[in-house]
């Protein structure tokens, strides 16, 4: 069984720590390893509240995930606060999911795309990425979202079963399109 995982919202004092996952996430996927700009990008992000970055904590042995609580999902949320805000973790980040807040005009509601999801690899199949999706979903329903959505690899299976096994549920009504357009 997977250990307990503190999720707390990221804020600007936890800058360092959500770039140097988010630097690594970019890396796995084939970017260049770029800190500073991964930092500037995080930075703007988190100043101008375009978006929810929720880290992820592993519990070390004399880490009492005190003050937090625990909810389905083996997470714990500091404070008790769905997003997280207010408790410091000790050691480091080992995970980290970013949500950006888009709207859905048919349910008249806020919406989150799940856009980054990542676990360091010396975490993988803890429950960190399990309690950051379960994170995501209860500020999902604590700003009154209708849905979160997101996007995966037709080959990740892996994560295609967790997905599921979290109810999400492929979209097999609507094919999403996608356009690259030039950057200037």
């Amino acid at each position: 069984m997977s250990e307990a995982v503190l999720v707390r919202r990221a804020t600007i004092d936890d800058l360092d720590e959500a770039a140097r996952l988010f630097a690594l996430y970019r890396e796995f996927y084939g970017y260049p390893l770029d800190d500073t700009a991964a930092r500037e990008y995080l930075r703007a992000r988190i100043e101008g509240a375009d978006s929810v970055i929720l880290l992820g904590y592993r519990p070390s042995d004399g880490d009492a995930v005190a003050g937090a609580q625990a909810v389905a999902g083996g997470f714990a949320l500091a404070d008790g606060d769905v997003a997280g805000r207010g408790q410091a973790a000790s050691g480091q980040a080992v995970g980290f999911c970013q949500l950006y807040p888009s709207y859905c005009s048919l349910d008249l509601a806020p919406i989150f795309v799940l856009y980054d999801l990542f676990v360091d690899s010396s975490a993988r199949r803890s429950g960190v990425a399990r309690s950051l999706l379960a994170a995501a979903a209860a500020h999902g329903v604590e700003v009154g979202a209708s849905r979160l959505e997101l996007s995966t690899a037709n080959d990740n299976s892996a994560a295609q079963q967790l997905y599921e096994s979290l109810g999400w549920m492929p979209d097999e009504t609507y094919r999403h399109y996608e356009l690259p357009v030039p950057r200037t």
